[in-house]
C-alpha cells in the first residue's frame, strides 16, 4: 500500500488554495495537512507537521519564493518543495533547484500535470516540460569542465587551495596581501562559480574536481 503523503500548500490567494487541496485529495494517498497565506505561517505549519511535500506559490506578498525556500529546506529537510508560478518556469528553475526546491510548475497546468509531477517525485524523479528540453535546458545546466575549474581565477583557485589545507582566512589574507574583508568578497564569489553556498560544500566540490583534474593528466 503506497504511503500517504502529507502536503503543506503556501498561497496568498484562499480559492487557488482549496482548488489545489481538492484537487489533490481526490487521491488517496495524499493528505492537505495545512494552508497558509503568508510565508509565516507556511513556515510554522511546515515546522510543526514536516510535510512529505509543499506546494509554494512563487510570487507572494513578501516577495519572490528563493528566501522562503531555503528556510524551508532548513526547517524540514526531507520535504520536496514544488514551485507554482505564472512566471518564466525555465528561467526560475537553476535558481530554484539550488536553493532546495524539487521542481517548478506552471499555475496554468491540469490536475493531471500536477499528479504526474508529484508522482514522479515519489519514485525520486523530476518532470520537466518537453518544451523546456526543446529550449536547450542543457545548456543552462552544463557541468563545468575540470580544465576549467569553474572558471576561478588564479587568485580565487589559489585561495581554495589554502582552505582546503586548513589554513585560516587570516593568513590568507596576509599570504596575498589584501584585507581580512577582501578574503570574504572572494568567498562570495567563489561560492557562486562552485554552485555553494557554504564553506563545507565549496571544499567538497573544489577538492573533488582537483583529484579529477589529476586523474586526467596520470
Amino acid at each position: 500500500m503506497t504511503r500517504v503523503w502529507r502536503v503543506v500548500i503556501i498561497d496568498s490567494h484562499p480559492t487557488s488554495m482549496l482548488g489545489t487541496k481538492l484537487i489533490l485529495e481526490e487521491r488517496e494517498n495524499l493528505k492537505v495537512t495545512g494552508m497558509a497565506s503568508t510565508w509565516d505561517e507556511g513556515l510554522v505549519l511546515v515546522i510543526e507537521h514536516q510535510p512529505d511535500l509543499v506546494l509554494l506559490d512563487y510570487q507572494m506578498p513578501e516577495g519572490t519564493a528563493e528566501p522562503l525556500l531555503e528556510k524551508l529546506k532548513s526547517s524540514s529537510p526531507e520535504s520536496h518543495i514544488l514551485i507554482l508560478t505564472d512566471h518564466d518556469g525555465l528561467k526560475l528553475l537553476h535558481p530554484i533547484i539550488h536553493h532546495g526546491g524539487s521542481g517548478i510548475l506552471s499555475k496554468q497546468a491540469s490536475a493531471s500535470q500536477l499528479m504526474l509531477m508529484i508522482d514522479g517525485l515519489r519514485e525520486g524523479f523530476a518532470a520537466l516540460p518537453i518544451e523546456w528540453l526543446k529550449q536547450g535546458i542543457w545548456q543552462m545546466q552544463a557541468a563545468p569542465s575540470a580544465e576549467g575549474m569553474f572558471d576561478l581565477t588564479e587568485t580565487e583557485i589559489f585561495i581554495m587551495e589554502r582552505i582546503v589545507q586548513g589554513i585560516t582566512y587570516d593568513k590568507i589574507a596576509t599570504e596575498i596581501t589584501v584585507s581580512r574583508r577582501s578574503i570574504d568578497n572572494y568567498l562570495r564569489k567563489i561560492y557562486v562559480k562552485l554552485g555553494v553556498s557554504t564553506r563545507a560544500q565549496a571544499i567538497e566540490k573544489f577538492a573533488l574536481h582537483s583529484r579529477q583534474k589529476r586523474a586526467m593528466y596520470i
